[in-house]
């Protein structure tokens, strides 16, 4: 069987939150808002925050640490790493090789970040996919992880209710078995409406100083509204794309794991897939929208529920700043051990 054959199937997976707990109610003695405005307009509850320290390559680590440990492998295993994310611990170098570090992984492999917002995670995977069915890589680990509390402004009420910090991590194998794991996906872009979810200060453009950080340059800034009407219809174009792309029915899906973002925004693309909410697996309520690690916290809750199931189609969906979005169609597989 040639490389281009090779199918590529999650064989583990795993995640990491911060302890600590911000609620709806403390956020009201912070900014001008309270639980039930936040609830109505987003379905959040709480989110998690992360410590002083605790950056995005540490608990990038935890969570790829428990992935080997759930796959049964080491560190010396990984043929390769890709970490998604937006907040990466410091401009250069990449948060994958700080975390390259912190795992122990070998030396002799690639590490790379992925720049995709919160469909990071997406992109993340199609990158891994085909560099590992090229046959030089057996084993990937593709882990999305985010700090999004050292990036919003906590005194504006309409971002910093929607965003929380954690991480999630995937361990991607090849196996000459077709039709099984990833079996589909499409990406997207459209750098002309980048404004509508951007951080303008803090890259070359534009480097910090006394005045862009007195004028709050360094913060998340986003246009809820027209971010909201783009998410919808391209998260839903997407899923349609990739089903018909795989000749696949939206009723034979099991599974829809969007990213978790919003939950007006879950519920219109299941109205526009004529899907109902209770294939819409959403942890929203108590993480907030965590980026590129929002899909693999809602994907490994679904599995650990028991939820997800050996066999089952599985379309994980994304948009994100940029603007970007993608989607990918799965079957999930589970080899015997």
């Amino acid at each position: 069987m040639s490389s281009a054959e090779l199918s590529v199937f999650i064989r583990a997976i795993g995640v990491h939150t911060p302890e600590r707990k911000l609620t709806n109610a403390e956020l009201s003695t912070m900014v001008d808002t309270s639980d039930e405005w936040i609830k109505t307009r987003s379905g959040i509850a709480e989110r998690r925050i992360a410590a002083p320290g605790e950056n995005p390559s540490d608990m990038g680590a935890k969570a790829a640490a428990k992935t080997l440990e759930r796959a049964g492998l080491t560190p010396a295993d990984v043929d390769l790493l890709i970490v998604a994310t937006m907040t990466s611990d410091v401009p250069f170098p990449s948060t994958a090789c700080l975390l390259q570090a912190k795992l122990g992984l070998r030396r002799d492999i690639p590490c790379f970040d992925v720049s995709a917002a919160c469909s990071g995670f997406v992109y993340a995977l199609q990158v891994a996919k085909d560099m590992m069915r090229s046959g030089a890589y057996r084993r990937t680990l593709v882990v999305g992880t985010e700090k999004l509390s050292s990036v919003v402004d906590w005194s504006d009420r309409t971002t910093c209710v929607l965003f929380g910090d954690g991480a999630g991590a995937v361990l991607l194998e090849t196996t000459p078995e077709k039709n099984v794991g990833l079996l589909g996906n499409l990406l997207g872009a459209d750098g002309n409406n980048a404004e509508l979810l951007h951080c303008a200060g803090g890259g070359s453009a534009a480097p910090a100083t006394a005045d862009s950080l007195r004028d709050g340059k360094h913060f998340l800034r986003m246009n809820g509204k027209e971010v909201f009407r783009h998410a919808v219809r391209v998260m839903a174009e997407s899923c349609e794309r990739v089903l018909a792309k795989c000749d696949v029915k939206s009723e034979q899906v099991a599974w829809f794991i969007p990213h978790q973002a919003n939950s007006r925004i879950l519920e219109a693309v299941a109205s526009q897939l004529n899907v109902g909410m209770d294939r819409f697996p959403s942890n929203l309520e108590r993480y907030g929208n965590t980026s590129a690690a929002s899909i693999p916290l809602a994907l490994e809750e679904a599995w650990k529920d028991g939820k997800i199931k050996h066999g089952d189609l599985v379309l994980i969906v994304a948009f994100g700043a940029g603007l970007t979005w993608g989607a990918t169609l799965l079957r999930w597989h589970e080899p015997p051990h």
